[in-house]
């Protein structure tokens, strides 16, 4: 187990430097920072100044050294745009992110979960049938045309909730939140089903699919033969063996999930870390694209970390592999 742990731990660590080394990048061709800070009528002591003072005249190495460093610690200069610290923006906006982000993982779990076993042991039916040729349409629709969709019936049309924004939030040790007032659940409800309509299809035709290879299983048939009942074999069997892929495909859809919120978002100004990075994007405004790129790697290294963590605790055939040596 240890050994376990502390390859994923090399791994993770290569390839947030390897992302850093990008993001490093940034600065180094998408525009030069001087030029923002100081504008195109600059004196040339100006610049050169300027440029000392930021380090930008050091080898390339010990600037991306030096960046590295800084960012281990969270500090990634100031915004171009704003003229703000890029770590106090960041925090700013990273409670409406997650917030959103995992209330569409839950809603996506919560719904999903169930409908992908109706599908498996209800097959043929209609009503089976019906949620099918629907998860085809929820994996087809792009994010940005659920959302407008929605805004256009329940804001415009029947006008029951919100299109814009995040609602009332209060502060709760220091955590902006919109979770705690009804305000706030109110504006979340069409960006929250906006993002979680194609995870909730994913998870339901893979638990669908899952399940239904698990029932076409050897031992299933034994525990039918022993004459255990349908909800024993369902439940207790088949979809506890079904949990295991699902648990893998749900972590790195959290990550997704987090990291793709850009686009609803944007649809429904929700000021979180992803309209943060449209914004900087639009304005080249290179410290917070960089934070961005290199906090989204972070969460989906620490995900994945968890989801092998977790794979290895529920599925006894990597135990008996890693004891084995192989």
């Amino acid at each position: 187990m240890l050994a376990f742990v502390l390859r994923r731990l090399v791994q993770a660590i290569i390839v947030m430097v390897v992302v850093a080394f990008v993001a490093f990048l940034l600065f180094q061709y998408v525009g030069d920072p001087v030029v923002f800070l100081l504008g195109q009528d600059a004196k040339p002591e100006q610049i050169r100044q300027l440029r000392a003072d930021l380090g930008l005249d050091r080898p390339f190495f010990v600037q991306f050294w030096h960046f590295l460093v800084n960012a281990m610690q969270g500090e990634f200069g100031l915004s171009l745009r704003q003229g703000a610290k890029v770590s106090r923006l960041i925090l700013e906006r990273l409670p409406a992110t997650l917030e959103l982000s995992i209330v569409a993982a839950v809603l996506a779990l919560v719904i999903g979960l169930p409908m992908g076993v109706y599908a498996a042991l209800r097959r043929g039916t209609f009503a089976t049938q019906t949620l099918m040729a629907l998860s085809l349409l929820g994996v087809s629709l792009p994010t940005f045309l659920i959302g407008i969709l929605l805004i256009l019936v329940f804001s415009v049309w029947l006008g029951w909730l919100p299109s814009f924004g995040r609602g009332d939030t209060v502060d709760l040790l220091g955590w902006r939140t919109g979770l705690l007032t009804r305000d706030g659940w109110v504006h979340m409800v069409l960006p929250a089903i906006t993002l979680a309509v194609f995870q909730l299809t994913l998870i339901m035709r893979l638990v669908r699919s899952e399940m239904l290879e698990v029932l076409r299983t050897d031992y299933i048939k034994f525990a039918r033969a022993r004459g255990l009942s349908d909800r024993v074999i369902h439940f207790g069997h088949a979809l506890r063996n079904t949990l295991v892929p699902v648990i893998t495909i749900t972590g790195l859809q959290l990550g997704s999930l987090i990291a793709f919120a850009i686009i609803t978002e944007t649809v429904f100004q929700w000021p979180g870390m992803g309209l943060l990075f449209i914004q900087a994007v639009i304005y080249a405004d290179i410290p917070v694209m960089a934070a961005y790129l290199c906090l989204i790697a972070l969460i989906f290294v620490t995900i994945n970390l968890i989801v092998d963590l977790l794979y290895f605790a529920v599925d006894p055939r990597l135990r008996v592999s890693a004891r084995g040596g192989h």
